[in-house]
């Protein structure tokens, strides 16, 4: 077996580097985005793959182990990035041997004896005491508490029990990415993103319909109202968002637009008192079990002006039955009678109990304190929305690791018991090489997942929250497709887990930014502009 090299292995990412750079400058020079997407498509996978292959570098120096499951995860992404210009390296202005350099150590490291010889190595995750609290109290609770309920929850698109959420309450869950002085847990530091993705994934690596994705929504809500609320309406929401005593949704997307979010047309029109909301939004998750909707409409009829004619309408509500609702509003203070407000569920594949939603408005009134910065922020919705997104990335990237973990821990629990010709398919080679992958790659994704952490906690990393998010949630189809095969005929039976990870895992690259959408508007699009800049320096 070799010898671990990190010296070999950053020399492969820079020979990679290299090549992504040019086809960048390419790519700026003849038209941008818009003019070639399937060469922008494929250079915002490969540039997220290198930098989370970069992320590895600090990890695989701390031990032997780490130091090879980071030549084999390098290995891997240079190999990848090689059969993307195979034949197309006029497209990325290379040339055949470009990647030559690093051949001899992509050879040594995806050598099928060296993968078999690493099955079952893992790694740690190298987490200090605090964080290591942190890991146990999640995943003691998420073995004992979710992970009983989680296979009937997706079997039978039961809604998630009310324990389960009053559990993670009191947990602190919802308070972690909320600053202390508004009831939270957050220190405005490192630890809060670590924190939030530990907790997540371990949630997650239960159920990511039961568990893992409670705290996406009540998060992209708080990060809305600190971006952009007033005071008094942090002091109004956050506490309660922080204690789970209310849960929201978030209802951007329509159904004629989804990522195209400048052209919603739900409208909320200015009344005495308030607004009045009318239109359809679609793929509401959670809508029904929600106290609040973090919803997006436009405020100015004027459509010409795009996202800057967008708010965010903080909208209350009823909780409502799991499988569709109709909500009237009854004459109250300030609110006038008259306003309904109807959910139709949406059935899907996976990503089961909280359900998602079709919802109908029809004159339904949200008051003027509902508006996320009041008269500040009308027109200012997009951007808050955005605020709230980002951090909502992250945690979808924590949400794919956990779903791969479990995929994984089952696959190798499953070679290990399953005999074929005569012994357990853990001993065959390729079981051996497909487990190590795994590992390496869900390792790697997790170091870039606390790495993207660091850089948000200092107010940097937007565009690396959009990485790791398509980076990562693409690579867990691979690593649940991976242990769904490994189950044979058993994979394909809903007696097992495995199944329950697959199709959960192909929600990933679709919603919080579709995976096109992310790739093309938001990393090729960032990596254009930063060349035409460096260009013009």
């Amino acid at each position: 077996m070799s010898e671990p090299d990190l010296t070999s292995a950053a020399d492969a990412i820079e020979a990679a580097a290299g090549v992504v750079a040019a086809a960048t400058r390419r790519l700026a020079a003849t038209g941008g985005v818009d003019a070639d997407q399937v060469l922008a498509y494929d250079l915002a996978h490969a540039t997220a793959a290198l930098e989370t292959a970069r992320s590895m570098l600090d990890y695989g120096a701390k031990g032997d182990t780490e130091a090879r499951l980071t030549c084999v995860f390098v290995a891997d992404v240079v190999a990848d990035l090689a059969t993307k210009i195979w034949g197309r390296e006029a497209l990325w202005d290379t040339t055949p041997g470009a990647l030559d350099s690093a051949r001899d150590f992509v050879a040594a490291w995806r050598d099928p004896a060296t993968l078999a010889g690493l099955a079952y190595s893992d790694g740690p995750r190298h987490l200090d005491s605090e964080f290591e609290l942190v890991q146990d109290s999640f995943r003691r609770f998420a073995e004992e508490q979710v992970a009983p309920h989680a296979e009937h929850i997706h079997r039978h698109n039961t809604d998630i029990p009310e324990p389960l959420i009053q559990g993670l309450g009191e947990m602190g869950l919802f308070g972690l990415s909320i600053p202390e002085i508004y009831g939270g847990f957050a220190g405005g530091g490192e630890s809060d993103y670590y924190g939030m993705v530990i907790a997540t994934e371990e949630l997650s690596r239960a159920s990511l319909g039961a568990a893992g994705s409670l705290i996406t929504r009540p998060e992209i809500l708080a990060r809305a109202l600190e971006a952009g609320g007033t005071e008094e309406q942090k002091l109004a929401w956050l506490p309660r968002l922080a204690s789970g005593e209310i849960m929201a949704a978030v209802a951007v997307t329509e159904p004629d637009y989804g990522s195209d979010v400048a052209s919603i047309k739900v409208a909320a029109t200015r009344t005495d008192g308030g607004w009045l909301l009318n239109g359809v939004k679609t793929w509401c998750t959670f809508a029904a079990r929600a106290d609040v909707l973090m919803l997006l409409a436009r405020t100015d009829p004027d459509r010409s002006k795009g996202h800057r004619g967008l708010s965010i309408l903080i909208v209350e509500k009823p909780r409502g039955e799991g499988h569709g609702f109709t909500l009237s509003q009854e004459a109250g203070e300030g609110i006038p009678a008259g306003g309904k407000m109807e959910g139709r569920p949406i059935d899907t594949l996976g990503y089961r109990g909280m359900h998602s939603y079709e919802l109908a408005f029809d004159n339904w009134f949200v008051p003027t304190a509902n508006l996320i910065g009041e008269a500040a922020g009308e027109g200012r919705g997009f951007y808050y929305q955005m605020a709230g997104f980002e951090n909502g990335r992250l945690q979808t990237a924590a949400r794919a690791i956990g779903v791969m973990q479990a995929a994984y821990e089952a696959a190798k629990d499953y070679a290990e018991n399953r005999l074929v010709f005569g012994q357990p398919i853990a001993e065959y080679q390729l079981t051996r090489a497909k487990l190590t992958r795994m590992a390496a790659l869900i390792q790697a994704a997790r170091q870039f997942a606390y790495a993207v952490g660091r850089m948000m906690a200092k107010g940097e990393g937007k565009m690396e929250a959009s990485m790791v998010k398509a980076y990562v949630c693409k690579a867990a189809e691979w690593v649940t497709r991976e242990a769904m095969q490994i189950h044979g005929g058993m994979g394909y039976a809903e007696e097992y887990p495995v199944s329950r990870y697959f199709v959960d895992a192909r929600v990933l690259s679709i919603f919080e930014g579709a995976d096109e959408t992310l790739c093309l508007k938001v990393i090729a699009r960032s990596l254009v502009t930063a060349a035409e800049n460096a260009d013009k320096a």
